[in-house]
């Protein structure tokens, strides 16, 4: 099979033609006309152990009382430059991190008993198949809707609230049917699918997914903004949307190490945390292993530390 069809197959393949690689009965039938993408929500067999589902499988909330074990897929897969479009439903700031948004090649109704585990990373994105990067939690409050999907080239891309672009990773496999994954993990507790669409080769036609009833409002009431477990809960009045994109590069990352609370934490460890200074995490890696937030085992090499300037 040349390259030239399967990149074809990505971009102009609808539910009459199905990926060459994937079973016809994966694929929803066109219940709204033959350019439609078909009904989009979470799948239901292949859940995190603390989250349920709502509003037809479109809604998905984390019990309260974790950060993580709320790892979700799409119900089917999704088309190379099929843009997600997602709302946040509900954040609780006092956990560390936030959304983690991905793609993988692996069916998540094939996966073991034990699937999906408790975070996208690293529990996953250390086996190939699996593609998976962070979201910033100050672009992804209450009410905030973001987009995103993965490019021609493997390019996992996102955009913000105020429709600002990041690319987040590279290397995506799309010769391969792709299902979206969604980790509700730390500050975000629920997001809402409010569907997709595609341009067509050609850019004379949109595709969208199947239509939704509108979404209810978002209840800043059922968000918990305060700073940590210590102090109380914001009003909604306390805090809003940005009005400004904040490209990545700018985000202000200086938090005090957990250990020491003096030097700026400056190591982002492979569960993705920055909690840590070089040299309190020398220590912790030597002495204990393990995160101190979620205690993921730190196995990168010295040469490998990821350490932000």
């Amino acid at each position: 099979m040349t390259s030239a069809f399967l990149w074809l197959s990505n971009h102009v393949a609808d539910n009459s033609t199905p990926h060459p690689h994937l079973p016809r009965e994966m694929y929803p039938p066109n219940i709204c006309g033959r350019h439609c993408l078909g009904p989009l929500s979470f799948h239901k067999g292949a859940l995190g152990t603390d989250v349920w589902l709502s509003l037809g499988g479109r809604r998905v909330e984390r019990d309260r009382e974790t950060f993580q074990n709320g790892l979700t897929f799409s119900s089917r897969p999704i088309r190379v430059q099929e843009k997600i479009h997602l709302r946040v439903e509900c954040c609780d700031q006092h956990w560390h991190g936030a959304l983690r948004l991905g793609f993988t090649i692996i069916p998540p109704s094939s996966s073991g008993p034990l699937f999906p585990p408790a975070m996208a990373i690293p529990d996953l994105t250390t086996t190939y198949g699996y593609w998976a990067s962070i979201v910033p939690s100050s672009l992804i409050m209450p009410g905030a809707e973001l987009r995103f999907w993965v490019t021609p080239r493997g390019m996992l891309v996102y955009e913000g609230p105020n429709g600002l672009r990041y690319k987040l990773l590279k290397g995506v496999d799309v010769t391969r049917p792709l299902w979206a994954m969604i980790d509700v993990y730390g500050q975000t507790r629920a997001v809402l699918l409010l569907g997709s669409k595609k341009k067509d080769l050609l850019k004379l036609r949109i595709r969208r997914s199947c239509p939704v009833p509108p979404p209810p409002s978002v209840s800043h009431r059922d968000s918990c903004m305060c700073v940590n477990e210590d102090h109380p809960c914001r009003t909604p009045q306390d805090y809003r949307l940005s009005a400004d994109p904040i490209p990545t590069t700018q985000i202000d990352h200086s938090i005090d190490c957990v250990v020491c609370l003096s030097a700026r934490a400056s190591v982002v460890l492979p569960c993705a945390h920055r909690c840590l200074c070089l040299r309190c995490a020398q220590r912790v890696k030597a002495e204990f292993g393990n995160c101190p937030l979620c205690r993921q085992s730190i196995r990168y090499s010295d040469e490998d530390r990821g350490i932000k300037s």
